[in-house]
Parts: C-alpha cells; sequence; structure tokens
C-alpha cells in the first residue's frame, strides 16, 4: 500500500499538471472503478463534466482533488495497485485503464486512473466545513502537517495502552505511517515494534516523531518507495527509496548500525523488521508487575 510519501508524490505531480483545470468529459471504463460512489458511473461522469478542478490535497495517505464552486472533492484511493496517471491525449490506452478524465483546454494531456487489482477507485464526496471530503473527516492529521500537535500525540499514545507499532499504524491517532515506514523509524528510534506506549516519556515520543518526519522527508526526496512497477508517480516513474532502507524488507541482512542479522515476524497479517540487538524487545510482565 502507498504510505504518505509515495502519495505526495501524486499530489504534487497532480498540482503540477492537473489543477485549475476544466473537465470536459469522464469516461469510466470499468464499473469497480467508481463502486464508492454509490449512484453509478454515469452520475460520476455527470457531475464532474464541467467542473474546475482546485489544487490536489492530502491528509495522511487519502488524496481528494477539491471541485471548485462545490462543496465536493473527488477522493482518490488508490488501494494496492492505484496509479493515476497524466498523458498525452494520443498516448495507447494502458491495458488496466478504468477511468479517463478529458480536459478542455488546449493542453494535450489528460487524467487516467489505472489499476491492476481493481482494489482502488474514484468517488466524489461532500466536503465538512474544514474542507475534508466526509469520509475522511475520522483521519488524524499526519507528522508532515503544520498543524500536528506533537503534545496532543503525545497524551494520546500513552493513553491508547497499546504497542508502538500498533499505534503508528491507527490512523485516526496519526496518519500516513505505514508498515514500512513504522519499521524504518523504529529502526531509527531503536524501539521494538512491541514496546508499550503507555510508558513512553515526552523525550521519547518526540525522538520518535522526529525519525518519523526524517524518514518520510527522505523518501519524499527520491520519489517514495518502490518494489515493483505498480507505484509510480504521475508520469509513470518509479520512486527508488528502496534502495535506501535500513530495515524493512533487509531479513538476514546485517543491521547498519551493528552488524546482527536483521529478523522479520510476522505480525497483524503483515510483517515487521528489526534488528534483535538494537531494537530488543520489552521484559514480559510477571505476576504483581505493571
Amino acid at each position: 500500500m502507498p504510505e504518505l510519501p509515495e502519495v505526495e508524490v501524486v499530489r504534487r505531480g497532480l498540482e503540477r499538471w492537473v489543477a485549475h483545470r476544466t473537465v470536459a468529459d469522464v469516461e469510466v471504463l470499468h464499473p469497480r472503478a467508481v463502486r464508492r460512489h454509490v449512484a453509478g458511473a454515469d452520475d460520476f461522469a455527470h457531475r464532474l463534466k464541467g467542473r474546475h478542478v482546485g489544487a490536489p490535497r492530502r491528509r495522511g495517505k487519502y488524496l481528494w482533488l477539491p471541485l471548485e464552486e462545490t462543496n465536493q472533492s473527488v477522493v482518490a484511493h488508490l488501494g494496492m495497485s492505484g496509479q493515476l496517471l497524466v498523458q498525452p491525449q494520443e498516448a495507447p490506452d494502458e491495458k488496466h485503464l478504468r477511468v479517463r478524465i478529458r480536459f478542455a483546454d488546449t493542453l494535450g494531456t489528460e487524467l487516467r486512473f489505472v489499476d491492476q487489482r481493481t482494489f482502488g477507485g474514484l468517488s466524489l464526496h461532500d466536503n465538512t466545513p474544514d474542507g475534508l471530503p466526509d469520509v475522511i473527516a475520522h483521519i488524524a492529521r499526519d507528522p508532515l502537517d503544520p498543524l500536528f500537535d506533537d503534545e496532543a500525540f503525545h497524551l494520546a499514545l500513552r493513553r491508547r495502552r497499546t504497542t508502538i507499532k500498533r499505534a503508528l499504524l491507527d490512523q485516526t491517532l496519526i496518519s500516513g505511517v505505514g508498515n514500512i515506514y513504522a519499521d524504518e523509524a523504529l529502526w531509527r528510534a531503536r524501539l521494538h515494534y512491541e514496546r508499550p506506549t503507555a510508558g513512553f516519556t515526552r523525550p521519547r515520543t518526540a525522538e520518535l516523531l522526529g525519525h518519523i518526519r526524517d524518514v518520510m522527508n527522505a523518501a519524499l526526496s527520491v520519489g517514495g518507495t518502490s518494489f515493483d512497477s505498480l507505484y509510480v508517480n504521475v508520469n509513470g516513474e518509479s520512486g527508488y527509496f528502496d534502495r535506501s532502507l535500513d530495515a524493512y524488507g533487509r531479513e538476514d541482512l546485517p543491521c547498519r548500525r551493528c552488524g546482527t542479522p536483521m529478523r522479520r515476524r510476522p505480525w497483524m497479517n503483515r510483517s515487521s523488521y528489526f534488528c534483535p540487538k538494537c531494537q530488543r524487545p520489552p521484559r514480559p510482565v510477571g505476576p504483581g508487575r505493571s
């Protein structure tokens, strides 16, 4: 699944190539691509036609295109393999092209939603007074948001009485952090993924947030992380932060800090990668201890 850096790379591309253009026509080539728009494909296409696209916005992993002069936005769910591509109008259709959006100008490019596995999609939603699509109003701010409240996050973290990686993947607590960047930030902070959050001090929380921001900004600078051809930016280019990963995907390779072989453990239908020396597991709580 794309995480914050990958979605932000797409958002920046859309801001450059799609913002402030007028929709001339919408062609839905596969109904599953607009299944979250309950009124159906024809209604989706009709409501977009003639609308002006505003500056794309993002919160965490969620991306949307506001429609100017309305109180609605097109939410893009990228899912496992969704791609938003800006292509020349004469370019051949992609094999898994699902939605085509043409514009009423002479720039000669169109927006295409391509999705091999059809887990993603586009849908139209009303906005809240804060300008968020109502379907994502519950999503917390992400750590790169200037209005992210570090102190509120720390207090909420301690109240959750959970473990740290579970907390980082809780999008109602902090958004944009997924499995890859959680493992990377925890490695940098020398924290085991099962460390209880109740014991976090303010300095420990601040250090972890700093590592989260550092690893995300580093990924952003090289276009995000791509392990295959499914994640690309709007020009179809892959990111290459995977070459710089310190933890994720490095099972049995030496820890870049101490040389100990990295380990992988099954975790919530995913995997967690960690160094058994640098990231020691928490001690089990015995009878009568708290």
